[in-house]
């Protein structure tokens, strides 16, 4: 039985495409959490014996099955994927700012950086490195900005925790000699409404 829910998890994974609660595959399958957790280990320890090209991913609560990043050549002159630029200078800032501050508004981000980032954000979310993550309750109320699933696959993070530590976290340079926080930029934000 233990094979069969192996192979089971295994092509559950597969199948999905995308990140999966292993707390959805126990209900599946009718089997306790934890032996999905064991049946998930033992994958990754046959994947990474054998020299597989595949690797399961935890992202979070969920695992997904992917291609080891040591054959991306290969799988990109297959399938003729055109290669991924890599991000500039302002879209690393953004990308920062949101990950470290997140939920952020747009006004928060320019109040950091001192310049327009319409552009980044657009280019950030077609990346789908962030997404819109509600709404800020004030006056006009702007969009919030969080990193996505996909942010923690590219830089192959569990979760936000394991993003390194900031020297100071709460305050963050508005590009001179002052220092903003988090709500010093809201209450900024509220008297420009």
């Amino acid at each position: 039985m233990a094979k069969a829910n192996k192979a089971a998890v295994e092509a559950m994974l597969f199948a999905a495409g995308e990140p999966v609660e292993y707390e959805k595959m126990a209900q599946v399958l009718e089997i306790d959490n934890e032996e999905v957790l064991s049946l998930i280990a033992v994958l990754q320890k046959e994947y990474s014996d054998r020299g597989s090209g595949l690797r399961i991913l935890k992202l979070g609560e969920c695992y997904q099955l992917c291609s080891a990043k040591e054959y991306i050549e290969p799988i990109r002159a297959l399938l003729e994927l055109k290669k991924n630029t890599p991000l500039s200078q302002a879209a690393l800032e953004v990308l920062a700012i949101v990950a470290y501050n997140q939920p952020v508004t747009k006004a928060f981000i320019e109040q950091v950086r001192g310049v327009d980032c319409s552009g980044v954000l657009r280019s950030l979310s077609e990346k789908e490195l962030i997404a819109e993550a509600g709404r800020l309750d004030l006056p006009g109320r702007p969009l919030l900005y969080g990193t996505t699933e996909n942010f923690l696959r590219c830089f192959n993070l569990e979760s936000l925790e394991q993003l390194p530590e900031l020297p100071e976290k709460e305050q963050v340079h508005d590009g001179s000699e002052n220092q903003i926080t988090l709500n010093e930029a809201i209450e900024s934000e509220k008297t420009e409404e």
